[in-house]
């Protein structure tokens, strides 16, 4: 029997009341511990976990802060842009146009040109037509015609092709058979057959043969039309043998330069700028503008 009752006590299993009593007292006193245990263990992890999820969101808000610090350092930074030569000229322009309103702005009223400077550049000027002069004074002066009167022949011309007339006094009327014209690239020869030619050598620049042509007109002369390979320059002669004549003297009115298109136009025009600037030993175009861009830069350096 599990259970007997000596006198006032309880046995069970034969074990007392107050030996059981301390058994259950010892074994809840364990369980105890052993859930309270159990609970630290889990506050601790849950602590540990709390903790390790609010390192995380610092380190990502840091990283997030260096990202956007890192751009907009990359956005503040000077940028380099390439730009076409459309864009570039209208930057210049902009510049130029900045620079002069801060001249007006900044720039004291010059004085007047004293007549002692007066002099001294028009005397230097005058020294510069005497060196030109110098060596164009053995030159011919061009015909109406922007060419030149020959003994035997005469010549006109224009940008872009040359006109000769070659007169033959014969006393008989000319046909195609009777003279020899023999049009090449850097050569030319014009004269009757049998006889010594009249023109004759190498041309001073070079012609289209396929473009170029003659005939015989009133069966006496012989007119022969070259076209011009570079057409943005005036010949001096003919042939390399014939005397120059002064191509700055050249009138281009009298070359059509009305006629031409407009970018041809301002090519022309600027050539004959140049040429006039030469000559009185000032800066072309292209000089002129290498110096303003190097002098606008040192300005912006100082």
């Amino acid at each position: 029997s599990l259970f007997a009752v000596h006198g006032h006590r309880v046995i069970v299993g034969g074990l007392c009341h107050s030996h059981l009593r301390d058994l259950v007292k010892e074994t809840v006193a364990r369980h105890s511990q052993v859930a309270l245990k159990a609970h630290r263990e889990r506050q601790s992890r849950q602590e540990k976990q709390k903790n390790e999820k609010a390192e995380r969101a610092a380190k990502l808000a840091e990283e997030a802060k260096k990202k956007k610090t890192s751009e907009q350092d990359t956005n503040d930074a000077p940028q380099i842009l390439e730009l076409t030569d459309e864009e570039a000229a209208k930057l210049q322009s902009e510049i130029d146009q900045k620079k002069q309103q801060e001249e007006k702005k900044e720039t004291p009223v010059v004085a007047a040109e004293s007549p002692s400077d007066k002099e001294e550049k028009e005397e230097k000027g005058a020294d510069s037509d005497g060196e030109e002069d110098e060596k164009d004074k053995d030159k011919l002066k061009p015909n109406a015609g922007n060419g030149a009167d020959m003994p035997n022949y005469k010549w006109t011309q224009s940008l872009s092709e040359v006109d000769l007339l070659v007169p033959f006094d014969v006393n008989f009327r000319m046909k195609g058979k009777d003279v020899v014209v023999d049009i090449q690239r850097r050569t030319i020869k014009v004269g009757l057959k049998g006889q010594p030619a009249v023109l004759e050598g190498e041309l001073c620049h070079e012609v289209k043969v396929e473009e170029s042509s003659w005939l015989i007109e009133d069966g006496k002369v012989v007119t022969v039309h070259l076209e011009k390979i570079n057409k943005m320059e005036w010949w001096s002669r003919i042939v390399t043998t014939d005397p120059e004549i002064n191509t700055k003297k050249v009138s281009p009115e009298n070359s059509k330069l009305s006629d031409l298109d407009g970018e041809t136009r301002g090519m022309v025009e600027k050539m004959m700028y140049d040429q006039r600037q030469k000559s009185m030993g000032l800066p072309t175009s292209e000089e002129q503008k290498k110096q303003d861009i190097l002098q606008n830069c040192w300005c912006r350096l100082t």
